[in-house]
């Protein structure tokens, strides 16, 4: 029971300090616990889910940097798109969705990796950072000849994608992607960094939220008791993050996740294959 709220609050805390990537933490934690991959992806869906909605209604929309238009657009082709990566995460080898999964958090390490060296500003930036004060951001895409964003192909096709690629990859990894959102809506607008993670908080709850769904409708075994441990402690880490980013997020902290997260990726991968490359055949 303990060891659920505390993997809960490092999810809930490592998913509140960083810009993007953070989510990709939660599934070998829970596969850590013990648990299956594709209950360890369901439970990181309710568990980011939870704790992202948490961090977006933080302060009142209101007081939040939000783009409407283009973070709509992402999570609702991500909601609509999650529940096939997840029916597909039910029918892939368990061993080959470890392997997939490992190698999506090396790359997801050497970018967080890369933007801590690239932009140590921006590792400020953080989801469980404050908000309020950020300039409200405008309606613009680099795409469009006006500058303008417009619900045309030049600058709508990128969400479109961009929505699919990101369903896809939440409902057969758990993974939030973030790392894949907020570069995403960097290239299409010239908007600043914390416009574009605070975006990517909405994006994440409403996507996951649709994984987990699909989860709950596909899956045979649905802990509920479990999810609701884990929620407990990803809310919790997420309130703390809250409390203490504006004093510890910075660009070393984003080197320590992303050695923490090849390590952990490195670990899961030889938990998983290690019995089978040793067992005689």
């Amino acid at each position: 029971m303990m060891t659920l709220i505390l993997i809960g609050l490092v999810i809930g805390l490592v998913l509140g300090l960083t810009g993007a990537g953070g989510s990709v933490f939660a599934v070998p934690l829970l596969m850590f616990a013990g648990l299956p991959m594709t209950e360890a992806v369901g439970l990181s869906l309710g568990t980011v889910a939870a704790s992202t909605l948490y961090g977006s209604l933080r302060g009142g929309f209101q007081q939040h940097p939000i783009l409407w238009k283009p973070g709509v657009i992402l999570a609702t082709v991500g909601a609509l798109t999650a529940p096939f990566g997840k029916w597909l995460g039910l029918r892939i080898d368990e061993q080959l969705l470890v392997v997939g999964f490992s190698v999506l958090a090396l790359i997801i390490a050497l970018r967080m990796w890369y933007s801590a060296v690239r932009d140590p500003e921006a590792a400020t930036i953080v989801r469980a950072g404050d908000f309020s004060h950020t300039e409200r951001p405008g309606l613009l895409c680099n795409l469009s000849q006006s500058g303008q964003f417009e619900l045309r192909p030049r600058c709508v096709s990128g969400l479109l994608i961009g929505g699919v690629v990101v369903g896809l990859l939440s409902g057969l990894f758990g993974v939030g992607g973030g790392f894949l959102i907020v570069p995403l809506l960097l290239a299409l607008s010239p908007i600043s960094m914390a416009q574009a993670v605070n975006t990517s908080l909405m994006v994440i709850a409403l996507v996951s939220s649709s994984g987990f769904i699909s989860h709950l409708l596909l899956s045979e075994q649905n802990n509920v008791s479990l999810l609701a441990l884990v929620v407990f402690g990803g809310v919790i880490g997420m309130w703390s993050g809250q409390k203490v980013s504006h004093r510890i997020a910075n660009a070393l902290l984003q080197k320590l996740f992303a050695l923490t997260l090849l390590m952990i990726a490195l670990l899961t991968l030889i938990q998983k294959l290690a019995p089978v490359m040793f067992t005689p055949s």
